[in-house]
This record gives C-alpha cells, structure tokens and sequence, in this order.
C-alpha cells in the first residue's frame, strides 16, 4: 500500500533512491533529499512495506499568489498505477488559494496536465546540464 506524505521528516537518502531515470547528470540522493527540503510544498507516496519513496512533487512559491511546480517523478516500477494522478492532485488542492501555479513540460506530458484543468501556454527556458546534478561548484 502506498501512503502519501506531506512531509520529508524522517525520511533519509536511502529512501529516494532511484529517481532522475534517463538524466544524463542526476542528483544524488543525498541532494534530491536537500531539493525535497527546501522545496516550498511537497507530497511524497512511500511505499508502506519498505519505506521507500516511489514519487515526489514539489512546489516552490511566494505562498502569495505564485507557485511552480518543477518535478514530478514516479519510479518507473509504479508507473500507470495512478500514483503521478494523485501526486498532481494533492499538491493542487494544496496550492488552490494560489493565483497562478505554473510548470514546464515536454508536449508529450502536456496531455496528462490537462486532466487537472492546466491549460497550454508558451514559456522560456534555460538548461545548464553541467550544474543537473545539484551538486555544490567548486
């Protein structure tokens, strides 16, 4: 059974090992547990057997009137059991007084928000794949 957490208190690295499949420079765990921490909201679905986390959302916003969600995540072994569908859920229904939640997305993935009422729109974006990894520059 899968339980989902508002909360990364008690969770440590070994839990969220596995995520960032297909990134050609993923975080650590031990830095998608510092991305989790500082993010403003999260919902995490850990896995009540192992304690393991198998999805992630996160949220960083001015707790006035924007947020932006960056990742959603699901390890691939419970992909297509709804997982991601309540992830998404939750993190809306807690960030609704919100004016404006906003994400970039592939045009394939944009098909999926549109479930929740999200609409199409245009944006800009810069990547810096050698910084991907979260990891501190020297």
């Amino acid at each position: 059974m899968i339980t989902f957490r508002y909360s990364i208190d008690g969770i440590e690295s070994h839990q969220v090992e596995g995520f960032f499949v297909g990134w050609p420079n993923p975080p650590s765990p031990e830095t998608h547990l510092r991305i989790l921490k500082n993010s403003t909201e999260v919902v995490l679905a850990v896995e009540d057997k192992t304690g393991a986390v198998v999805g992630f959302i996160t949220a960083v916003s001015d707790s006035i009137l924007a947020a932006y969600i960056p990742l959603l995540e699901v390890l691939p072994a419970y992909r297509g059991r709804g997982v991601g569908q309540e992830l998404v859920r939750r993190m809306l229904d807690r960030l609704k007084t919100m004016y404006m939640v906003d994400l970039l997305c592939d045009t394939e993935l944009q098909p999926f928000y549109e479930r929740f009422n999200m609409k199409r729109a245009m944006g800009m974006m810069i990547r810096r794949y050698q910084f991907q990894s979260g990891e501190e520059n020297s």
